[in-house]
Formats: C-alpha cells, sequence, structure tokens
C-alpha cells in the first residue's frame, strides 16, 4: 500500500471507531441530572398555561378552561416535585444511570 492509502484507511477506520462512540458520549450524569431538576423545578408552572392551550386545542375551549387547567395544575405540582427529587437526588443514580423519571424529559 502507499502512504496515501494507509493514511485513507486510518481515516476511515478513526472515523468509523468515532461513529461509533457518539452514542455513549451523551449517557446520563449527575450534573444532567442537576441540570434538569433546576429546570424542572423553575418552570414546572408552565405546565398550567401549555395544558390549558393543548386542551383546548384537542377538544374546545370550554374543556380547556376546565379539564386543560386541571390537568396542568396536577402536572404543575408533579414537574415542579420531580425537579426538587432530582436536585435533592443528584449525586445518586436513582433512577437507573440518572434517568429521567418525567417523560418528556422538560416542559418545553
Amino acid at each position: 500500500m502507499t502512504g496515501f492509502l494507509k493514511r485513507v484507511c486510518l481515516a476511515v477506520v478513526v472515523a468509523v471507531f468515532v461513529l461509533s462512540t457518539a452514542a455513549v458520549c451523551f449517557a446520563q450524569d449527575p450534573f444532567t441530572k442537576l441540570g434538569r431538576g433546576v429546570a424542572n423545578t423553575l418552570t414546572g408552572w408552565v405546565e398550567l398555561p401549555k395544558n390549558v392551550y393543548s386542551t383546548s386545542v384537542e377538544q374546545n375551549a370550554l374543556a380547556g378552561m376546565t379539564v386543560g387547567l386541571a390537568k396542568g395544575a396536577g402536572m404543575s405540582i408533579v414537574r415542579t416535585s420531580a425537579g426538587i427529587y432530582e436536585i435533592a437526588t443528584f449525586p445518586f443514580p436513582l433512577p437507573q444511570d440518572y434517568k429521567p423519571i418525567l417523560e418528556p424529559e422538560y416542559v418545553f
């Protein structure tokens, strides 16, 4: 093999290696969990208008102002509580591998 061909093969092998490990690099860690907890604690109240709006769009305005309001109030409490829990437990891998306890992870 010529020098140029060896360099091309080496570049391809390195590129394949880097691209195959990209998913592992996005693993959850304690500071991701802490950031998610802070974000959910501070933005938990956004669940209220979000659920009123989405229920109004999916059904009608009356449902948005009743069902959406109730659902939003409940989810505001749940998201804020989950944020406080994640702040308090960020050093520990609970649940396993620092995975989020709510889906979606953030209100937006």
